[in-house]
Order: C-alpha cells, then sequence, then structure tokens
C-alpha cells in the first residue's frame, strides 16, 4: 500500500508526542512493505527535494516550517505522491484541510491521527479538521473525547494506542539498581515533583530511585531531589534508548506516572509490560490512568500523600519482571490495528 504520511513538522526537525509517533509508524510500516512517502517541510541539508531514511522516503513541500505555504503547495505534492490512503497528523489543522482537498480529486481517504492542539491552533481550523476526515485515530479514550469536542462524531474516532516492544521486554536482563523509577520529558508538564515528594516521605526506608528523561526542567527537578535532601538516593539517567530502559524497569518494583498532560503514557505502558506496580496519580489532562484500569499492578492516586501510602504497599506485593497482559501492545499488533484502518477506508471510499 502507498501510504502518504502530512506533517508541517517531521520529527527531526521539531520533536514532540505528536512527531514522535508519527515518525514511528511511518518506519514501521515502511519495514513492513508498505511505500511510505513524508510530506513535510525540509530538515536535510544540500538542494535535494528529497530524502531517504530508514526506508521513508521524505519530500520538502517547504524549505522552512510555515503553515500557509504548505497548506497551499500540499495539493499539488499529494498528487505527485499518487497515496492509496493519506495519513495526517492533526497539527497544524490547515494541513489536515488541504489533505481533504486533495483527497476528494485524488479520491483517496484522508486519516488523522490526533495527539494533541499546538497554542498556534485556531479554534476555527480545529473544529474543520475534526470535521472534514474519513477517519480520526486516537492514542487514548482521553484524546477521543477532546477530539469529539472539536465536532467529530464518535463513530468516526478510533483509538490505537502506542505501541512497544514485547519480544525486548521478554528477553532484557535485570538491572536491578533501582526500586522505584519514574520517566519522562522534563517539561513544564513532568510534575517529577509529586514522585520526589513521596519519596522524601519514606526517609526511614531503604530505597533506590531512578528518575529516567531529559528536557528543560531536568536541573530544577535536580534541585528539588536535593532541596528534600534525597539527591543521594534518586539517580538520574537522562534519556535512555529502550536496551537501556527496559532492564531497569524490569529490576524496578515501582513506577510513579504524576505527568499532568499526558495523550498516551508510554513510559508507563513500558513500565508496566516489565512488571512494575503502576502507581497513577490522576490528572483531568493525563490518559494514564487508563493503562492501569482493570489492572492488577496497577493503582490510581490524586496526590503525594496517597502516592506514598501505594509505595509502601507496593512493597509487599510479589516482585515481577513481565506483564503478559500487556503483550497486546506489541509493535507488530498496532502496526496491524493500522493496516486494518487503511485498508478499510480505503474499501469504504472506493465503494462510495
Amino acid at each position: 500500500m502507498r501510504v502518504a504520511f502530512v506533517s508541517l513538522y517531521p520529527d527531526q526537525r521539531r520533536s514532540d508526542g505528536a512527531t514522535r509517533r508519527a515518525r514511528r509508524v511511518a518506519e514501521r510500516l515502511a519495514a513492513r512493505g508498505h511505500e511510505v512517502t513524508f510530506l513535510c517541510s525540509q530538515w536535510w541539508e544540500g538542494p535535494l527535494d528529497a530524502f531517504e531514511q530508514a526506508g521513508v522516503r521524505y519530500v520538502a513541500v517547504t524549505e522552512t516550517p510555515s503553515a500557509r505555504p504548505f497548506a497551499s503547495k500540499l495539493p499539488f505534492a499529494l498528487r505527485r505522491a499518487a497515496p492509496d490512503v493519506i495519513h495526517a497528523t492533526n497539527s497544524p489543522p490547515s494541513q489536515v484541510v488541504a489533505a481533504k482537498t486533495a483527497a476528494r480529486a485524488l479520491r483517496v481517504p484522508v486519516v488523522v491521527d490526533w495527539w494533541a492542539a499546538r497554542e498556534s491552533d485556531t479554534t476555527r481550523m480545529l473544529r474543520r479538521a475534526a470535521t472534514r476526515t474519513n477517519r480520526v485515530l486516537a492514542p487514548s479514550r482521553l484524546v477521543k473525547s477532546d477530539v469529539c469536542e472539536w465536532g467529530a462524531p464518535a463513530d468516526a474516532v478510533t483509538v490505537v494506542p502506542e505501541s512497544i516492544d514485547v519480544d525486548l521486554v521478554r528477553e532484557a536482563a535485570v538491572d536491578a539498581r533501582a526500586d522505584l523509577v519514574y520517566a519522562r520529558r522534563l517539561d513544564e508538564h513532568a510534575n517529577a515533583e509529586s514522585f520526589l515528594l513521596a519519596l522524601a516521605e519514606l526517609r526511614d526506608r531503604e530505597w533506590r530511585a531512578a528518575v529516567v528523561g531529559d528536557g528543560p526542567e531536568r536541573a530544577a527537578v535536580e534541585q528539588t531531589a536535593a532541596d528534600l535532601r534525597i539527591d543521594d538516593r534518586v539517580e538520574f539517567l537522562g534519556e535512555l534508548p529502550p536496551e537501556e530502559f527496559v532492564p531497569i524497569l524490569k529490576g524496578a518494583h515501582v513506577f510513579a506516572q504524576t505527568a499532568t498532560v499526558e495523550p498516551f503514557a508510554r513510559e508507563l505502558l513500558w513500565a508496566l509490560a516489565c512488571g512494575c506496580v503502576g502507581i497513577v496519580e490522576y490528572q483531568a489532562h493525563s490518559s494514564a490512568h487508563e493503562l492501569v484500569e482493570n489492572c492488577d499492578r496497577g493503582v490510581r492516586v490524586t496526590n503525594p500523600q496517597e502516592l506514598t501510602s501505594e509505595v509502601v504497599a507496593a512493597a509487599e506485593r510479589e516482585r515481577s519482571s513481565f506483564n503478559e497482559a500487556f503483550a497486546e501492545y506489541d509493535h507488530a499488533a498496532v502496526m496491524q490495528r493500522y493496516e486494518r484502518v487503511y485498508e478499510a477506508e480505503r474499501d469504504d471510499y472506493g465503494f462510495f
């Protein structure tokens, strides 16, 4: 199948949850034998109009990431790509509207992978993007609710979660350096302080903790650990690839999820698959609680005090290094869900 991805911002130019998801899906589709073209603003050096990486052919629609020129040139780029299906990220929404215009002429469906709105996205354009597509994909029920508020019919929104390498989880060694782990990009939504405050209440107990991740708030988080006088027991490991991250999770007993904004808690998913007890601090703009619903090794809390109590309770639970219940989130299984959506939308479009 020929799939054309549309994203003004590729992950190589501006990395965030939405662009990382688009890149991962594009590369995995290419690895499964699909012909993948990624229409974006140019991120590579030199005069080339196209550039191939990890089996994906990137095509520069514009040289700079400017939404209006990108939207105006996109229909012509899509015509040259001649896809069977168009896969567009939701932001900026003008690219979704432009993709839909082109799709009508090409007689192909548009699938929008919705992550989150950016500050520059207007209400009017978000509503047009949510309502003028064949299918909207959302990583969680939380995001599905958001899309429906922008006007998408509930039956036009399908939840397709993030994925993990289950074979890696099964086969990785155990690194027992930490009993408790927090992992996420350390930005203004990380709320790692809740995790550290809970640990500070347990100074009289034996434990070791690790914080995995990097970002603009890392120095502030490290300072908080120092102010709480627990910095000698909290190891800041920075950003780690899965091959290094997974063994630490397999050796840990508890994973704390406290971020205030999280369309999909991918690090929590890794941790639960690795057998950790997942303690989720409920946040109105985080979907993390969805992963621990009906999970025998997961619990929700509402504040650092409850988090502390659940850490203590978790100590009584048996340790584990793999949870079979999360095998359904394997890369291959989730990619099949994307393929089924593409095939269904293509067949429906051809029928009508």
